[in-house]
C-alpha cells in the first residue's frame, strides 16, 4: 500500500498542472487529497506499527546493488507519516486561499509541494539505506525548486541556491557513509542495521559521515544560516518544509539509527555539541529579530538542536520527550508559520514595527496563535509542555555528572528553553499588541484585507491539535513506547512519562524558574529600540558560507584563466601532450613487449588503408578549410570501407552515414569562416605539431594493441551470435547489443544528444526573440499546411517541385536540385522506416535510420534553405527530442510493471493476414525512440546551423546595405 501511495502522490505531481488551470486555486484543495488519503490509512495502521511484526513491503529493484523498495512502518515511521501527510493535506488546502494570481506558476507550487509530501512518505518508511538516500536527495532537489518558487526575485534564486548548495553537499557526504556502513556490516536493510550493531573505526566513521548528511538538513551549527535565509519563500512553504517535513528529515534519520549507534563517543561528542550549541544560538538570534518569520525561522533552528539533543541523547526517557516534542514542533510551529502568512496575506507586512489591530480584527487568529507560542514556550497544559517536562525530567540528573557530556546537554538545555520562552513572547507581544512600535514618529498603519476562512481555521486546528494530544498525552506515551524502549545506551534516573502533573518535582521548579526568566529576558529585550542593528559575530557563518564560494569562484576563475587562454592551438596541444606523457611515460618505464600484429587479409586492405593514410597525410598539408574537410572525409570514409572489408557491414554504414552527416555540418559552418586557414605557421611550429601528432598515433596505436593482446578471459563474443537470438530475439549482434545488452549506455548516449542539441541550439539562437521567432514561422507553416486553401502554386500558377521555393530569390534556387529531392526524399524516408524495422536481424537500426532521414533532411533544406524545411517537418526539434527519449525511457520502465528487470526484451510471432509471420521484439520501442532523438538531432543542427546562420548572413547583408545608403 505505501508503494500505491507513493504512486498516487506522483500521479497527483504530474496532473496539478491541468487540474490547477481547470480548477484554479481549488486544485489545491484536490491535491490535498493524496497526502489526506495517506494520513487516513496510517491511521488504521497504528496497531501493527506498535507490534512486532509491523507492515512491510517488499519490491525488487536493482539486484545488482542489492537495492530493493522495501518498506517498513514501525512506530517511528507511523508518526512521521502522520506528520508530513497531515500537515501536507492542511498546508494545500492553506494554499487554495493563499497563492495570488501574479506570484508565479501555481501549477508548479502544487505539484512540488505534493511531490515533496510523497518524497517525504517515502523517506520516512524505507527499511533500505539507499533508497533513503534517493528520496532525501528527492526533497532536496524539490526543497530547491520550492524555496525559489519566485523564480524572478533574485533573493529567492540566492537562497534556493545556498540550501541546495549546503544539503547536496552534505547529502553526498552522507552517501559515503551509508556506503562505507553497509558494506562494512553486509546490508543496506535499515531494521538489520540497527538490530545487530558493530563496532570499530570504520562504522564510526560511517556513522560520523551520515551524522554530517542529518546535521546539514535540519540546519545545525555550522549549516544553520541556510534555514533563515530560506524564509524567502512564499508562507506556506516555511511552514511545511521548515516546520513539519524537510528539516525534520535529519532528526528522522537520528531518531531511526539511535537504537544501534547512540552509544558511539563520536555520536555523542557531534549531536550533543552540535544541538546545543544550534538551540542556543538560533534562539539568541530569534530574540532580536523584528520580522515574525524570521523570528519563527531563528526559533525552529534553536528547537531543530533541542530535538537533536533528546533524540541522540540514547535513553529512553530523552527519546520519549524528543518525540513528543517531534510532533509538538510540528503542530506549533507549522500553525505560527501559517498565522504569520494570514498575517501578511491581511495587512501586507511581517514586520513588528508596523502591526497595528491585528489582534480586534483577528481575534479567534490571535487566540490560537497564543495557544501556539505557548506550547512553544512550554507552558501548560498544551503538548510542548509535556515534552519539555519530559526532556527535563531524563536530563536534570546526568548518568555521568554535572561535569560530564551530558550534564553540559542539561545546562544548554534550561538556558535555551529561557530564550524559547522569550523569543515566544516576543512573537505573541509583536504581532498582535502595538507595544513593538518605534518610540519615535508613527509608521504608517498597513492595509487591511479581510482573510479568508480557510487562512484562519488551518492554523486555528493546527494549534487545537497541540492542546488535544497535551490533554490526552498519557495515551501518546503508549503510542511511542515500541520506539523509545529500543534506545538504552544511557540508563534513566528514574523514570519519565507523560503528562500534565507529576506533582511538586524538580523539572516543576526548574519549569518555573524558565518561565521567570524568559519573561524577563523578553521585558530587558522588550525595552531595548527595536531598529538598534542586531550585532553580528565575526564568525557568522553565513559570511564564512559567502566567502568560501567567492573563493570557489575566484580559484576556478583563476584555473580556466590559466588553462583555457582562448587559444585552440594551445587548447588542444595540452591536451594531446598529457596523452602522450602520461600513457607514454608508463609504456617506457614497464618496458612492455607489443603482442604479433597482422598487418592485413588482402590486398584491398592494404590499399584501402594507404588510401586513408595518403588522404589524413594531405589534410595536414591543406591550407584551404574546404579541402581539409573533404580530405578528412576520405578518411572517414576510408575507415568505413575498412569495416565493410573485415566483415562488418553495420559498422560501416553507420560508418558512412556519420562521415556524410559531418561533411554536411562542417560545410554549413564555413560559411560563417574564411576559405583559407587564418594562421601561417612558422617551420618550427608545423614540425612540432606533427611530433605531437605522430606521438599521438604510436601512443594510441601501441596501448591499444597492448590491451587486445592482455586479454585473460574467455572472449564475450564466444556464444554472442546463438545469445543475440535467444536474448534479444534479433540476428544482428551489433543491433542487439545497442537495445539490449548495453541499453543503459544507449540511453546515456540518447541523454548526451540532448544535451549536444541544446547546446548547439543555444550558440546560435543565443537570443529569445529568435527562438520565438522560429516558433512563429513554424505555427504559421503549420496552419497552412492544415487549412483547406488550394495547394501552394508556384509562378505562373504551375504547381512547384518543392514547397517553399517561391519565398526565395530567383538566384538561390536550383531547378535540377529541386526536381532531384523531389524524386529521392520519399525514398529516402522508406528507406529509413525499413532501416528502422530490419535493424534487428539486418543491417541498420534506429540510429542509422535515423540517420538517413535526418540526410533527407537535409537534402530539403538544399533545395529549399529555412522555408523548405519547415514545409518538410513543421516542428520544434525539442518536440522530437524529448518524445524520443520519452518513449525509450518507457520502454525501459514497462517491463518492471510486470515484474521484469528494466529493459527488458519480450518476443512474439504473430499470424497477420496477408503479411504472414511477423517477428515482433518489445525492443523496437527502444529503437523508435532512438530514431525520433537522431532525427531531432539533425533538425535541430539544420536549423541552427542551416536557418539560423542564414538569418544572421541575410541580417548583416541588410545592414551592409543600410550602411552604404
Amino acid at each position: 500500500m505505501i508503494a500505491a501511495l507513493l504512486v498516487l502522490h506522483l500521479g497527483a505531481a504530474i496532473l496539478s498542472a491541468p487540474l490547477i488551470r481547470l480548477l484554479g486555486n481549488r486544485g489545491f484543495a484536490v491535491l490535498a487529497l493524496a497526502p489526506a488519503i495517506t494520513a487516513g490509512w496510517a491511521t488504521t495502521k497504528l496497531a501493527a506499527a506498535g507490534s512486532p511484526t509491523p507492515h512491510t513491503e517488499r519490491y525488487e529493484w536493482v539486484q545488482g546493488l542489492g537495492m530493493n523498495l522495501s518498506f517498513r512502518m514501525d512506530t517511528l515511521a507511523w508518526v512521521m507519516t502522520l506528520i508530513v501527510s497531515v500537515v501536507g493535506a492542511l498546508v494545500l488546502l492553506y494554499c487554495s486561499h493563499y497563492v495570488e494570481d501574479d506570484e508565479g506558476s501555481k501549477s508548479l507550487l502544487g505539484a512540488n509541494l505534493v511531490g515533496f509530501a510523497g518524497a517525504m512518505l517515502g523517506l520516512v518508511t524505507t527499511d533500505d539505506l539507499l533508497v533513503l538516500y534517493v528520496f532525501w536527495e528527492l526533497t532536496t532537489i524539490l526543497s530547491y525548486l520550492l524555496i525559489g518558487y519566485l523564480s524572478t526575485s533574485a533573493a529567492s534564486t540566492r537562497a534556493a541556491k545556498q540550501a541546495l548548495i549546503v544539503t547536496t553537499a552534505g547529502g553526498l557526504t552522507m552517501l559515503i557513509g551509508i556506503i562505507l556502513l553497509g558494506n562494512t556490516q553486509g546490508t543496506y536493510r535499515i531494521s538489520e542495521l540497527v538490530a545487530h550493531p558493530q563496532s570499530g573505526s570504520a562504522i564510526t566513521v560511517a556513522v560520523v559521515l551520515i551524522l554530517v548528511g542529518a546535521v546539514s538538513k535540519s540546519a545545525l551549527v555550522p549549516f544553520h544560516f541556510w534555514l533563515p535565509g530560506a524564509m524567502v519563500a512564499p508562507t506556506p512553504i516555511s511552514a511545511y518544509l521548515h516546520a513539519a517535513a524537510m528539516v525534520k528529515a535529519g532528526v528522522y534519520l537520528v531518531a531511526r539509527l539511535a537504537p544501534g549507534y547512540a552509544a558511539l563517543p563520536a555520536w555523542q561528542v557531534t549531536v550533543l555539541v552540535l544541538g546545543g550549541a544550534t538551540m542556543i544560538v538560533g534562539a539568541f538570534r530569534a530574540t532580536r529579530q523584528t520580522d515574525l518569520k524570521l523570528l519563527l525561522a531563528y526559533g525552529t533552528v534553536s528547537q531543530l538542536g533541542f530535538l537533536m539533543v533528546l533524540i541522540g541523547y540514547g535513553s529512553p526517557g530523552a527519546t520519549l520527550a524528543g518525540l513528543t516534542l517531534v510532533v509538538a514542533h510540528a503542530l506549533f510551529k507549522s500553525s505560527l508559520f501559517l498565522t504569520v502568512g494570514t498575517i501578511d496575506h491581511a495587512t501586507g507586512t511581517r514586520d513588528i514595527r508596523r502591526l497595528q489591530g491585528v489582534r480586534a480584527k483577528m481575534p479567534v487568529l490571535a487566540t490560537s496563535a497564543l495557544l501556539a507560542a505557548m506550547s512553544m514556550a512550554g507552558l501548560p497544559v498544551l503538548l510542548g509542555f509535556v515534552g519539555k517536562e519530559a526532556a527535563l525530567g531524563a536530563l536534570l540528573d546526568p548518568v555521568d555528572g554535572w561535569r560530564s557530556l551530558q550534564g553540559a546537554a542539561a545546562v544548554t538545555v534550561i538556558v535555551g528553553s529561557v530564550l524559547t520562552f522569550a523569543y515566544s513572547t516576543r512573537f505573541v507581544w509583536g504581532a498582535f499588541t502595538d507595544g513593538a512600535r518605534p518610540p519615535v514618529g508613527k509608521p504608517v498603519p498597513p492595509r487591511w484585507h479581510p482573510p479568508s476562512w480557510i487562512l484562519v481555521s488551518v492554523p486555528v486546528a493546527l494549534s487545537l491539535g497541540g492542546l488535544l494530544l497535551g490533554l490526552t498525552s498519557t495515551s501518546l506515551e503508549k503510542v511511542l513506547e515500541p520506539h523509545t524502549s529500543a534506545v538504552t545506551h544511557v540508563a534513566d534516573a528514574h523514570p519519565v512519562h507523560l503528562g500534565l502533573w507529576h506533582g511538586i518535582s524538580l523539572p516543576l521548579l526548574v519549569s518555573v524558574g524558565i518561565w521567570v526568566a524568559g519573561a524577563l529576558w523578553w521585558w530587558l529585550q522588550a525595552r531595548r529600540p527595536v531598529e538598534v542593528p542586531i550585532p553580528l559575530s565575526p564568525l557568522d557563518a553565513g559570511r564564512v558560507y559567502q566567502h568560501l564560494i567567492r573563493g570557489v569562484d575566484r580559484a576556478a576563475l583563476e584555473t580556466t584563466g590559466f588553462m583555457q587562454r582562448g587559444s585552440l592551438p594551445v587548447l588542444l596541444g595540452t591536451i594531446v601532450a598529457v596523452v602522450v606523457l602520461l600513457p607514454g611515460a608508463v609504456l617506457l618505464l614497464d618496458g612492455v613487449s607489443l603482442p604479433q600484429v597482422r598487418l592485413a587479409d588482402s590486398a584491398a586492405q592494404i590499399a584501402t588503408g594507404a588510401l586513408v593514410v595518403t588522404g589524413a597525410y594531405l589534410a595536414t598539408r591543406a591550407r584551404r578549410r574546404l579541402r581539409a574537410v573533404f580530405l578528412v572525409g576520405v578518411t572517414g570514409y576510408g575507415t568505413a570501407l575498412l569495416y565493410l572489408l573485415h566483415g562488418a557491414p553495420d559498422l560501416a554504414l553507420t560508418q558512412v552515414l556519420v562521415e556524410t552527416v559531418s561533411l554536411v555540418v562542417l560545410v554549413l559552418v564555413l560559411r560563417r569562416l574564411s576559405g583559407r586557414f587564418p594562421d601561417d605557421p612558422t617551420v618550427m611550429t608545423r614540425r612540432l605539431r606533427a611530433l605531437l601528432g605522430v606521438s599521438v598515433a604510436v601512443v594510441i596505436g601501441t596501448v591499444t594493441l597492448l590491451a587486445s593482446g592482455s586479454r585473460i578471459h574467455d572472449p564475450a563474443h564466444g556464444n554472442l551470435a546463438e545469445r543475440a537470438v535467444d536474448y534479444g530475439g534479433g540476428a544482428n549482434i551489433v543491433n542487439v547489443i545497442l537495445v539490449d545488452v548495453r541499453a543503459w549506455d544507449t540511453m546515456g548516449e540518447l541523454s548526451v544528444v540532448l544535451a549536444a542539441a541544446t547546446g548547439v541550439a543555444s550558440l546560435i539562437f543565443i537570443q529569445d526573440d529568435a527562438m520565438q521567432r522560429v516558433a512563429k514561422v513554424l505555427r504559421r507553416f503549420r496552419a497552412r499546411r492544415t487549412s483547406r486553401q488550394p495547394v501552394q502554386q508556384a509562378a505562373g500558377g504551375r504547381r512547384g517541385w518543392i514547397l517553399g521555393t517561391d519565398l526565395l530569390e530567383a538566384s538561390r534556387r536550383s531547378t535540377i536540385l529541386e526536381i532531384v529531392t523531389h524524386l529521392v526524399f520519399h525514398t529516402m524516408i522508406l528507406w529509413s522506416v525499413y532501416l528502422l524495422f530490419a535493424g534487428h536481424n539486418q543491417p541498420g537500426g534506429g540510429f542509422a535510420a535515423g540517420i538517413v532521414a535526418g540526410l533527407a533532411l537535409c537534402l530539403r533544406y538544399l533545395a529549399g534553405y529555412g522555408a523548405e524545411l519547415r514545409a518538410a517537418l513543421p516542428v520544434m526539434p525539442a518536440a522530437l527530442l524529448g518524445t524520443g527519449l520519452f518513449i525509450a525511457g518507457g520502454s525501459a520502465v514497462m517491463p518492471m510493471f510486470f515484474g521484469s528487470p528494466a529493459l527488458r526484451t519480450w518476443t512474439a510471432d504473430i499470424h497477420i493476414p496477408l503479411l504472414g509471420d511477423v517477428h515482433v521484439v518489445t525492443s523496437l520501442l527502444f529503437d523508435v525512440g532512438v530514431y525520433l532523438v537522431v532525427i531531432g538531432l539533425m533538425l535541430d543542427v539544420l536549423r541552427s546551423l542551416g536557418s539560423g546562420i542564414d538569418v544572421q548572413i541575410q541580417s548583416e547583408q541588410a545592414r551592409e546595405e543600410a550602411s552604404r545608403r
